[in-house]
């Protein structure tokens, strides 16, 4: 098992460092410009039964098949790519490690009990992290977040299926909202 993960680190390595060495032919960089692994997953559910990532990146999707896995993959890749933009970030160049940051928590936090009460009713979690820059994407792997906004809409009267991004702390904003409108009504 060491060998084989050695020589799948190398493999890894020398595919990296291939992908860099071609993007300095270009400037912008779309996902097949990438290093990316594909491997099967044994034990794992059906849908998932396909695992891609982005190496370098830690972007990752799974999928029934193949194909599967690479179109979630290019939702993600597109996804962190427009928030890279919407940041004023660079695009991470092929090839290179880019560093796990973490983003601010201080949208999400403004109503502490709201978030814990968002994962418990709509994430159906006992725990999570949450991050401004959190998603319903994180949550799920189906191709829409029709379920998760069909229950935030059932538990808290909210309609959040115009937030294509799925962005939490959007979400929450919008939940604070509708509930001032709601109790600004009753008085």
């Amino acid at each position: 098992m060491r060998v084989n993960r050695l020589i799948g680190g190398t493999v890894d390595g020398m595919h990296m460092f291939w992908k860099r060495m071609l993007s300095y032919r270009k400037k912008e960089w779309q996902l097949a410009d990438y290093p990316i692994r594909m491997r099967i997953q044994k034990d794992s559910a059906p849908n998932d039964r396909y695992w891609a990532r982005v190496l370098g990146w830690l972007i990752d999707a799974t999928g029934r098949t193949p194909s599967d896995a690479m179109v979630e993959l290019q939702h993600r890749f597109d996804a962190q790519k427009a928030l890279c933009a919407e940041e004023g970030k660079p695009q991470p160049r092929p090839g290179t490690e880019v560093p796990i940051s973490f983003a601010s928590s201080e949208r999400v936090d403004s109503d502490a009990a709201l978030r814990e009460d968002f994962i418990h009713r709509v994430l159906e979690l006992e725990w999570t992290f949450i991050s401004d820059g959190s998603s319903l994407w994180d949550f799920h792997t189906e191709r829409t977040n029709d379920e998760l906004n069909a229950r935030i809409k059932e538990v808290y009267g909210a309609d959040v299926s115009d937030i294509e991004s799925g962005n939490i702390a959007e979400i929450l904003e919008r939940i604070a909202s509708v509930r001032a409108r709601q109790q600004s009504s009753l008085i």
